[in-house]
């Protein structure tokens, strides 16, 4: 009973539910400013090393590549493309056309790496992101890293500044990702630990710090699942030691309230935080109460992929989770077929009666991020379990890296519409929506697709075998159907915060349809999951107050009931909303 008190004072912000996201990965995403690009001293780069041209052949491999190795990922997490604020700037208007209203950043802090989970710097926007890399660099190394008092805002800080508030012009929210249980070695105090070694006063930040000359570095540490390019920060009882605790608090409020004037509306607007569940409950209570004194109307997610959300969402810890779990159904529905429409139905029903309606209708529900391949060729590998076996190194080597066909488009954009009517809100990854697709990482980061630009065929193979020659550009009529997805969404309050009946969930069938509404607003969502054309026939006997006459939203054909059932002709991989 206690839990379940818990849960129900459960309330994230009201703008949660309304939300459309969008995934940017910033360096992969638009290159507005060349004069800022990545440089081969900064990223540790081989001899020969230059930025990668952002429209040249994914598996095209430049002569510094040939010179790495044979296996492409020797050398694709060494490539640069560029991509920086500005370029996200420049595409507000493309977003907002959309119909996305929050957007959600993978790490924006300086770090070495291109993805940016490896911190130089918590307090400040990557170099290569702002105008003025050597400027800003001179700013950071004027300061005491540990002491607030000493920071200064770089040119990178104060454009991330003017996205923020150029975002919320146009009515667009922020949220960024916060990485607190593992550091870069380049952060500032793992530096300070590796040239000070035991003399250095941060040498208790790190777990499992251990001097010896006889080592490399002349200690050892505990990296992130093993891996010493991620020292983690240290953690006692639970919650990180005290001087790494204020330090995180001291940047929270930086981001949240950036002229520290007790008016967070110039500050993002939520945070995701990264491998939540590697960092201790007793740490996120502290910092949510840190978050929630800052501003009330925040919104934090964790990164969970399993049943932890159950422990990870709370009154006194996170609102919403990235929610993997319905990603995991849909794909098992969708796409490698082994849960029907009956199964699916009782999985979202489960994952739905563990919270309460507010916390369901803010849920993150996602299909691919940069932590998974794209939906695209999920559905051309649609034999693979969700995430596991989606590298293209998995299973000797078979994994299929062809651009997706048209029925598999049909597809994509039928998930898409469930996506977009279920319970929760939808996320949609960055070039998803315009047709790119890829593997696992890295491919799954391959440079977003723009209509000015003109781009070459994909026709080299991380193997260097067979394949076709597939055309690379942006899709206009994908983006067309995301967009009208998020129109249909907007002008629809029973999409965005109504309640759920499901209409059609048969064992063994391919299709299933439901039922949202919110006072005198309905929608009915049917889908035909299946190659073959298909009469869906919905008892509506129990529907109270239902139009005679429904349109479908998406293509304006209309549909009758007549008497208890309502049957209406679908195509293969059709959906449809019917609104009255």
């Amino acid at each position: 009973m206690f839990i379940l008190f818990a849960l129900l004072s459960i309330l994230p912000p009201e703008w949660a539910k309304d939300a459309v996201w969008y995934q940017i990965f910033p360096e992969r995403f638009h290159n507005a400013d060349p004069s800022n690009d990545p440089t081969r001293e900064r990223i540790g780069g081989p001899e020969g090393w230059e930025i990668t041209p952002w429209t040249s052949d994914w598996y095209a491999r430049a002569d510094w590549e040939q010179k790495r190795g044979p296996e492409f990922r020797s050398f694709a997490t060494t490539r640069r493309y560029g991509g920086d604020l500005q370029g996200v700037m420049d595409k507000l208007d493309y977003l907002d056309s959309l119909g996305v209203t929050v957007l959600y950043f993978n790490p924006v802090f300086d770090a070495v790496s291109m993805h940016k989970y490896d911190a130089s710097s918590y307090h400040h926007i990557d170099r290569h992101f702002g105008p003025d890399p050597a400027g800003d660099v001179a700013k950071m190394n004027a300061e005491d890293p540990i002491d607030p008092k000493t920071w200064v805002w770089t040119s990178a800080d104060s454009l991330f500044l003017n996205l923020i508030r150029e975002s919320h012009e146009r009515g667009i929210r922020v949220v960024i990702d916060g990485v607190f249980n593992h550091t870069g070695r380049d952060f500032w105090a793992f530096r300070d630990l590796l040239e000070h070694k035991e003399e250095s006063r941060f040498k208790g930040w790190y777990e499992g710090v251990v001097f010896n000359d006889s080592l490399p570095d002349g200690f050892d540490y505990k990296g992130w699942w093993g891996y010493k390019g991620l020292p983690e920060l240290k953690e006692q009882n639970g919650t990180l030691i005290a001087p790494i605790r204020n330090h995180i608090f001291d940047i929270t409020r930086r981001w949240m309230d950036p002229n520290g004037d007790g008016d967070p509306s110039d500050g993002v607007d939520g945070w995701r935080l990264d491998v939540a569940e590697d960092v201790g409950l007793p740490f996120w209570r502290q910092w949510h109460a840190h978050v929630r004194s800052i501003n009330p109307n925040a919104l934090t997610i964790a990164e969970t992929w399993t049943d932890a959300a159950k422990t990870h969402i709370a009154d006194d810890l996170f609102d919403v989770v990235m929610n993997y779990r319905f990603a995991y159904a849909a794909h098992d529905f969708f796409i490698t077929r082994t849960r029907d429409a009956r199964s699916l139905d009782l999985r979202l029903d489960t994952l739905r009666t563990q919270f309460p309606n507010e916390v369901n209708l803010s849920m993150q529900n996602l299909y691919d991020t940069h932590d998974t391949e794209r939906l695209a060729s999920m559905i051309v590998n649609n034999s693979r379990r969700y995430k596991q076996d989606s590298k293209v190194e998995s299973i000797e080597n078979t994994y299929d890296v062809r651009k997706p066909d048209a029925e598999e488009r049909d597809i994509q954009k039928l998930m898409a519409l469930f996506q977009y009517t279920y319970v929760g809100t939808p996320m949609v990854y960055y070039g998803t929506e315009a047709g790119l697709w890829g593997a696992d990482d890295p491919d799954d980061r391959k440079p977003m697709l723009w209509p000015e630009f003109s781009y070459d065929d994909e026709v080299n193979h991380p193997f260097s075998r067979r394949r076709p020659r597939d055309k690379v550009a942006f899709d206009s009529n994908l983006v067309d159907w995301y967009s009208r997805l998020g129109a249909i969404r907007a002008e629809h309050v029973s999409l965005r915060n109504g309640s759920y009946q499901t209409l059609l969930a048969e064992e063994g069938g391919t299709a299933f349809a439901f039922m949202r509404r919110s006072g005198t607003d309905l929608a009915m969502v049917l889908i035909n999951n299946s190659a073959e054309p298909a009469t869906l026939r919905i008892d509506i006997t129990t529907l109270r107050n239902l139009p005679v006459r429904l349109v479908d939203a998406l293509s304006g054909e209309t549909v009758r009931r007549a008497g208890t059932t309502m049957s209406v002709s679908m195509l293969p991989y059709q959906g449809m909303i019917l609104v009255p």
